[in-house]
């Protein structure tokens, strides 16, 4: 067994116990494996082991290696975490089957032209900036609805929220704001949770975690 297919196994045991002590988890939460900067080779034991959600931070490294992993490999559902420019917009509607870093009215726009002229309709989170810290991408925590509105009446699937906490901040009380802002918004999935606070993220509702590092060790 290869070192990234015994973490994987390790991650989801661990998912599974942190929504059993969960007061009120989610009533499932996905693994998304956070592939980026890992090759098709890095990524293949994985998939071979059952895995079948990932995570991709980049749509032209996305584009190089999922291609021919999905000849071999069926049902992946790729996520589209880091930022989306707008002139990336085609290509990432084609590629990915989720969008988790809507954040602007603009690319709103851009995704519900490019959904309206290809006929596919990812599935789309908000990205929360709950920190408000200003060199991190995602909106305002008191933009969010107004966002969430315009997305949706532009006919977007939107069905989540998605954050990144401040490297030196508790996650909790991110993970809880978030909470907050999807019931207020009707919506239902949370995506929260890395490698080193997904479990405290399963407390707080999460639909997702992200987990890259402890998988497949350190980048690529």
């Amino acid at each position: 067994m290869s070192s990234s297919v015994s973490a994987l196994n390790g991650i989801v045991a661990r998912i599974e116990a942190a929504r059993k002590a969960a007061l009120q988890p989610a009533p499932a939460t996905t693994l998304v494996a956070v592939s980026k900067t890992h090759d098709a080779d890095a990524i293949r034991p994985v998939l071979e082991a059952g895995q079948r959600v990932f995570g991709e931070n980049r749509v032209q490294e996305a584009k190089g290696k999922w291609p021919q992993l999905r000849e071999a490999f069926s049902g992946i559902e790729l996520h589209l975490i880091g930022p989306l420019q707008t002139n990336k917009v085609r290509e990432a509607v084609a590629l990915f089957e989720v969008i988790e870093t809507l954040d602007r009215e603009r690319l709103a726009d851009a995704l519900a032209a490019e959904v309206s002229k290809s006929g596919c309709s990812p599935r789309l989170f908000v990205q929360v900036n709950t920190g408000e810290e200003e060199q991190k991408a995602g909106v305002a925590p008191g933009a969010t609805a107004a966002l969430v509105a315009h997305a949706r009446g532009l006919g977007l699937n939107v069905v989540g929220l998605m954050c990144i906490p401040p490297v030196n901040d508790a996650p909790a009380p991110h993970f809880a704001l978030l909470r907050e802002l999807a019931r207020d918004n009707g919506l239902t999935e949370l995506s929260m949770g890395k490698s080193d606070d997904f479990e405290t993220a399963i407390r707080f509702g999460a639909t997702h975690v992200r987990v890259g590092t402890a998988i497949f060790g350190a980048r690529g």
